[in-house]
């Protein structure tokens, strides 16, 4: 790590925390605030706190990563699939909190967009190396390639918008998403160093950027980061790990993600086969154990650790 990326997470940090107390206020003023579901009386209290707080860690992260982008080209289009879908959940949380419209933007709407921007991503990749670019690094195997073909392309979409969704359940706690991506993004930044991606930059600023997010959205937050940040989130996840030619690892260190929309699939599969009845308490999954009597906290801590755990676990794959 060289110095010039320390600097990077400081000054990420930096940011974000000066951001914040500039823009919460802003916000409030605005009246852009968390909608709440009625059955979790805990988080009713949480109702009118600021939210599209992504926007607070977004700046550092492109203001930043444009520095880096001369010396480490690689880092540009994760930039940009981060601010495509990061777009994608500004328009959902504009119709959301400001034009009062609760159920934002409709899901064929945001399927089409969120195909659209990955579709770009991946016809970026396509011009680079041609199939080449969809092959995955199969963990535990000392770098040993899995080539599927044209099989690789279904596969291509749905791991991004799969993890971009898987994302933005996470979010739904103080401070959960943020707090897991954490090691994610670490891991992430070691993997780019072993195997010489060029990426290092961008995952240590967001590293920063959300370390200083998470100075206002931890328990109790003052600000959620919305479907701006959560959406963002997980086209940095998807893209790094597809840069690194490393989406089965999404699997191992993304497993909280993919818990989280896995939980939602078979809840309301569930409901609609068997006539209303339930596996969990609620959807996603960090509700469950909440309505189980889990404190917000705890949700964060056991999530965070099997993450860093898993991430270890990644670490020994690469």
């Amino acid at each position: 790590m060289s110095v010039v990326n320390i600097f990077a997470i400081f000054f990420a940090f930096a940011i974000s925390a000066i951001v914040a107390p500039l823009l919460i206020p802003f916000l409030k003023k605005l009246k852009v605030g968390q909608i709440e579901r009625e059955e979790l009386i805990s988080h009713q209290a949480k109702k009118g706190t600021p939210t599209m707080g992504g926007i607070i860690f977004l700046i550092p992260i492109l203001i930043i990563s444009l520095v880096f982008a001369k010396d480490y080209s690689n880092i540009l289009p994760i930039l940009a699939v981060i601010f495509g879908f990061a777009l994608i959940g500004f328009l959902d949380d504009y119709l959301k909190v400001i034009k009062k419209n609760k159920d934002g933007l409709l899901p064929k709407q945001k399927m089409v967009m969120q195909i659209m921007v990955t579709l770009g991503f991946g016809i970026y990749l396509w011009i680079q190396e041609g199939m080449a670019a969809f092959d995955m690094i199969i963990p535990f195997t000392h770098g040993k390639m899995l080539s599927l073909g044209w099989i690789a392309i279904p596969i291509f979409f749905v791991a991004i918008i799969g993890t971009v969704n898987g994302t933005n359940f996470t979010d739904g706690v103080d401070g959960l998403l943020a707090t897991v991506t954490l090691p994610v993004a670490l891991f992430f930044f070691v993997a780019s160093v072993m195997k010489k991606g060029q990426i290092e930059p961008i995952t240590l600023i967001v590293f920063g950027a959300l370390l200083g997010f998470l100075l206002f959205n931890l328990y109790p937050a003052k600000i959620m980061m919305g479907d701006t940040g959560s959406l963002a989130i997980g086209g940095f996840v998807a893209t790094s790990a597809y840069s690194l030619k490393m989406p089965l690892f999404i699997l191992i260190v993304g497993f909280i993600y993919l818990l989280e929309v896995i939980s939602v699939i078979i809840q309301v599969t569930y409901f609609k086969t068997s006539g209303g009845k339930r596996i969990f308490r609620m959807a996603p999954i960090h509700h469950h154990f909440e309505l189980g009597g889990w404190s917000e906290t705890r949700v964060v801590g056991v999530f965070f650790i099997i993450t860093v755990l898993l991430c270890f676990v990644g670490y020994i794959g690469l």
